[in-house]
């Protein structure tokens, strides 16, 4: 478990990467020492969510860990600035408005299920991220602060099939791959 001191400094570290790569000067640089921290070396999935006036700008991440969680922090800041498909690249003129996330995961674990409502049962809103795969390989997850947009387990679910191109209902088949994780949350106030 990474403490809120250690939170906060990849969050000034998410800020600090866009603002560098944009061309800013950093607002609140991060200091070496600050990332000579063990913890922070450990490898574990992560993901930078960017939010723009309480509207999703940019989300990119990992769900295992294939890097340190500084350095998977810096890849991905970059990425959901200016990498995530679904939105145009951000701008140095929006860097002020973002409102950054961070989610550092525990390892997936799988998750063992017969039917849709046995997965129902099984699923724990608001704790569990989900990743679902269906055999010909689509694929997709929702971090656990999704449960917040889509409240009830069928719709996040339903929502969770449409993100990976499948039938919303698939899930109730009980022939897809389902894993969950949970995760550490950081986020900026203001």
């Amino acid at each position: 478990m990474l403490t809120e001191k250690q939170g906060h400094t990849l969050l000034r570290l998410v800020r600090q990467t866009i603002e560098e790569r944009l061309g800013q000067a950093a607002t609140d640089p991060v200091h070496p020492e600050e990332l000579d921290d063990n913890k922070l070396r450990q490898y574990q999935g992560v993901f930078v969510t960017l939010n723009k006036r309480g509207m999703l700008r940019g989300c990119i991440g990992s769900l295992v860990g294939v890097e340190s969680i500084i350095d998977g922090v810096r890849r991905h800041a970059v990425n959901a600035a200016l990498h995530d498909h679904r939105f145009p690249m951000v701008t140095a003129d929006e860097v002020d408005e973002l409102r950054i996330d961070i989610s550092v995961l525990t390892p997936p674990q799988n998750l063992e299920y017969r039917d849709g409502k046995d997965l129902v049962q099984k699923l724990r809103p608001h704790v569990d991220g989900v990743i679902l795969k269906a055999a010909g390989g689509a694929g997709a997850t929702f971090l656990p602060q999704v449960w917040d947009q889509l409240p009830t387990t069928e719709m996040f679910l339903d929502h969770l099939c449409r993100k990976a191109g499948l039938p919303e209902n698939s899930w109730r088949s009980g022939e897809l791959t389902v894993e969950t994780y949970q995760v550490q949350h950081f986020e900026e106030k203001g």
